[in-house]
């Protein structure tokens, strides 16, 4: 049986297996799926990974950590909460796959989808040094990141010849805060750790 602190509620380190461990991190109630498949339906990028949002939460069910953990769907959720609302029992599967993918960073799981994860780290990137998303750093980066540095320089070139790409990053007035923000996650994950 895991531990409990004062207030009743686990810690991550207190997490008695890998379901536990997931459901914390997520704020979800894993064993509350009966996979009715509801979520798989709807899902947009489910045609394209190598398990179904169902099987995903099944296999966090049955603590199958290194299956999940190695899969790509946790790194193709685009997040756009179509599972949840179809949902009969109210689970969050985004938030999952979120925890998911923290976990994979956090264990040092290399990622079935590289490219996705460097775009997430790209993205991550630039909002804390600006503030907000700046998309030519945010593709310099990507691009160096992945070492793919031609695919799509056609498309690029006439998005800045339309004007939808600036060469210069517009700073916002709140930078200090999101930086704040940065800070306080990193702290926390060190703390964790």
């Amino acid at each position: 049986m895991a531990v409990k602190t004062a207030d009743d509620r686990m810690t991550i380190s207190d997490a008695k297996d890998f379901k536990d461990e997931i459901e914390k991190k997520s704020g979800q109630k894993i064993p509350s799926c009966y996979q009715c498949g509801e979520c798989t339906a709807g899902c947009p990028v489910a045609f394209a990974s190598d398990l179904m949002p169902n099987q995903t939460i099944r296999l966090v069910q049955l603590n199958q950590d290194e299956e999940v953990l190695n899969s790509s769907m946790i790194w193709l959720c685009v997040g756009c909460e179509t599972c949840a609302t179809r949902c009969p029992k109210g689970v969050e599967l985004s938030k999952v796959m979120d925890a998911l993918r923290e976990t994979a960073i956090e264990r040092k799981v290399k990622s079935k989808e590289p490219s996705i994860k460097a775009f997430h780290d790209s993205f991550l990137h630039t909002v804390a040094l600006t503030g907000r998303t700046h998309e030519i750093g945010m593709i310099g980066e990507h691009k160096l990141r992945t070492g793919n540095f031609f695919s799509d320089l056609l498309l690029g070139a006439k998005m800045f010849a339309k004007g939808k790409l600036t060469i210069m990053p517009s700073v916002i007035k709140g930078r200090g805060e999101v930086g704040k923000i940065f800070k306080k996650s990193r702290e926390c994950q060190h703390k964790g750790s």
